[in-house]
């Protein structure tokens, strides 16, 4: 019986690693639906890529950092109870990916090639494990500590802060480095329309993330009897009101609405093991305002040029994510409970603070030593990797 439950485990957790897996063409599709018609060979290559240098990072160093565990035994040892501490890793090692992939849609259209492949490798095995470690595996007794004072550790059940605010606020600093795509701002304070090339992919590339997201937080139980539907649900909701805020908010742009469900999503992660399914509806729709109007502000008003909207979709999303799980997890609110607000604060500021040390030290000694940005004729040419030669001849912009 042990064996089989061990199997059935390992199954379940599988099939939710390839759900996360997937996810990555989601990111692929949702960044080349955005990008300009020069730039979409380049995006695709470059999350694939990314991923590649993720699982090594993860493999030899992040996972290592974050469960003190190494991979360096006998492939039998390995194996035993049918590979599932393998398959975990394997599950893991996407949520880590997944850092490098929302990195990549802010800086996507300027940004070198292999300069962000070393950012990837030091976030991949550096710093998302550290924060992952101290979260997800007790490290350096911050969970214990917030329970012994607080009641309640910090709760984040698949991720708000631990991937995706982690990974928006590393996007940030890396935005700001680099600064805006040539022609995006003038002197003069105009800005130039870069619109989307394709909406057909970028809805394929939410619609991929949005399916795949079920795998991403169900599964975030790793194993059968702690599975609960409860979560699926609340991911549901959550999407639903994410959808339906953007559209209004967003003036049925569709850019904004398929935006909408991707918010809500990146803010239900952590309490979605908790909530109530209104308090998850109330917690998409308000993720679904966050990024609308973030996006809004930051592109026009602040003229930071994130193109995908990483900061707002999965920083302050992700962000609210922690701060909401420690509202409407609470029984006050209809939730299950056991959980502190303050430790919510603390955890998600904690989450901040790392990611954005980790962003402005890693992007800021590439730009110094190595150089972030493509140069102007690379840029206007749209990459600089060969591979973009086999596409179709880029069009100028008649705003450059």
């Amino acid at each position: 019986m042990d064996g089989y439950k061990n199997g059935a485990d390992a199954l379940f957790v599988l099939l939710g690693a390839i759900m996360i897996l997937a996810m990555h063409a989601g990111f692929a599709f949702l960044e080349l639906g955005t990008v300009r018609k020069k730039n979409q060979v380049n995006a695709l290559v470059k999350i694939l890529v990314d991923f590649a240098i993720s699982t090594i990072a993860y493999f030899f160093v992040g996972y290592s950092i974050a469960y003190g565990v190494s991979f360096f035994s006998g492939a039998d040892v390995l194996a035993d109870k049918n590979g599932y501490d393998l398959v975990k890793f394997f599950f893991l090692l996407t949520f880590a990916a997944a850092i490098p992939a929302i990195v990549s849609g802010g800086i996507a259209e300027r940004a070198r090639f292999y300069p962000q492949l070393i950012a990837t490798s030091l976030l991949v095995g550096l710093v998302y494990p550290f924060f992952e470690g101290i979260v997800w595996n007790q490290r350096f007794g911050i969970q214990a500590w917030l329970k012994m004072a607080f009641s309640a550790e910090f709760h984040d059940f698949a991720g708000s802060v631990v991937v995706h605010a982690l990974g928006g606020w590393v996007a940030l600093p890396a935005v700001l480095l680099l600064g805006a795509r040539r022609g995006r701002y003038s002197k003069e304070g105009a800005i130039a329309a870069h619109p989307p090339s394709s909406i057909p992919f970028l809805a394929l590339g939410a619609w991929i993330l949005t399916v795949g997201w079920f795998g991403f937080n169900v599964m975030s139980a790793q194993s059968l009897d702690k599975m609960n539907g409860l979560v699926a649900v609340n991911s549901l909701m959550a999407m639903v009101g994410g959808t339906l805020v953007a559209l209004v908010m967003g003036k049925n742009d569709p850019g904004f609405v398929y935006n909408g469900p991707l918010a809500g999503l990146v803010a239900i992660c952590a309490g979605s093991d908790l909530m109530h399914p209104l308090g998850a509806l109330v917690t998409g729709g308000i993720a679904g305002g966050i990024f609308v109007w973030m996006f809004t502000l930051t592109q026009n008003k602040w003229k930071i040029d994130d193109v995908l909207g990483v900061w707002p979709l999965h920083g302050l999303c992700g962000t609210w994510g922690g701060l909401a799980a420690g509202i409407f997890g609470t029984k006050a609110f209809g939730g299950i409970g056991g959980v502190s607000f303050t430790s919510q604060l603390i955890g998600t500021t904690l989450g901040v603070a790392i990611a954005l040390t980790g962003g402005f030290l890693i992007y800021g000694i590439l730009k110094v030593t190595m150089g972030l940005r493509l140069d102007p004729e690379q840029e206007f040419q749209g990459a600089d990797l060969s591979i973009h030669q086999i596409s179709s001849t880029p069009e100028r912009e008649s705003n450059w």
